[in-house]
Order: structure tokens, then C-alpha cells, then sequence
């Protein structure tokens, strides 16, 4: 078996229900579902691909692009949406260009929304990985996530300075 595609595929034996648990160790060994693993999973387990790609689509835990380096949660709950929540999501949408669900080309960021993040006396809200941003303004937002670009930037050239 290729090694690529040892993500629990030896577990396989045949029986219905081992799609979406297959999916899912797909998912965790390449951080999204890409392309060959449809086709391998297919091929495998002689489900259509037409049929894997269904569920992938239908169920919002799989991903067919991978995850940036730091995933923005904004949070679209009653009281952030109250706050101002649509404004902060398109000045994030605009900062980072990028549509909801998408990732920005080089790789560092993806924009989701989430029902709620649990900080509801810091609305607006987002989290970007795992630091929560509150009390946020449009302002505030494009300083945070140029903050981030800045971080990445320096942290980059000391890499490359230190090779």
C-alpha cells in the first residue's frame, strides 16, 4: 500500500458506515481531504467518488482546502451580531481578501464564522487560533491581523537568517 495513504485504509474491511471514518483519518493525516485521497478511498472501498465527494461536501468537518497557518473564527452570535459582527466580518473579508470559508494564497490565514465563541460581554468578537479578540472595531480588526502578517514576516527572515 502506498504509504501516503496508510491513514487507516488497512483498517477497511468492507463494512457500510467506514466512509465518513476513513474521511476523517484522511483529514487528520493531510490536515484537508485532497484530490488523490478521494480517488484512493474510492478505489478502495468501490464507493463512486461522486458519492465521497457528497459527503465530504454535506458534512462541514471536512475540508478540501488546507487550513491557513492561523484560522480566524468570527463570531456571527446574537450578541456579536448585535454589535456589529457583519462589519467586522467583511473588514476582515476585505484585510485579508477572502470570501468566508476561504484561505488567502499564501497560505496564512483562513476566514470561518461560528455561531458563537462564548465571549459574548467582549462583542464583537474572533479568535485566531486559539487568542480571543474582543470589543472589536473595523480599525482594530485590520491592526490585528496586519499584526499577525508583521509577526510572520520577522519570524520568517530570522528563520532564513539563521539557516
Amino acid at each position: 500500500m502506498n504509504d501516503e495513504f496508510s491513514f487507516n485504509l488497512w483498517r477497511y474491511d468492507g463494512t457500510p458506515g467506514e466512509l465518513i471514518p476513513l474521511l476523517q483519518s484522511a483529514q487528520n493525516h493531510f490536515g484537508y481531504i485532497p484530490r488523490r485521497a478521494i480517488n484512493y478511498v474510492s478505489a478502495v472501498t468501490g464507493i463512486p467518488e461522486s458519492e465521497v465527494y457528497g459527503v465530504i461536501t454535506f458534512y462541514s468537518q471536512f475540508r478540501l482546502q488546507p487550513m491557513g497557518k492561523y484560522v480566524v473564527r468570527a463570531c456571527n452570535g446574537t450578541a456579536c451580531h448585535v454589535s456589529g459582527a457583519e462589519m467586522i466580518i467583511e473588514t476582515v473579508q476585505d484585510e485579508l481578501g477572502v470570501e468566508v470559508g476561504g484561505t488567502t494564497e499564501d497560505g496564512l490565514f483562513t476566514l470561518n464564522t461560528v455561531a458563537c465563541i462564548g465571549c459574548c460581554s467582549l462583542a464583537p468578537v474572533i479568535m485566531i487560533n486559539e487568542d480571543t479578540h474582543g470589543s472589536l472595531t473595523p480599525a482594530s480588526v485590520r491592526k490585528i491581523i496586519r499584526r499577525y502578517r508583521r509577526n510572520e514576516r520577522a519570524s520568517n527572515k530570522k528563520m532564513a537568517a539563521g539557516r
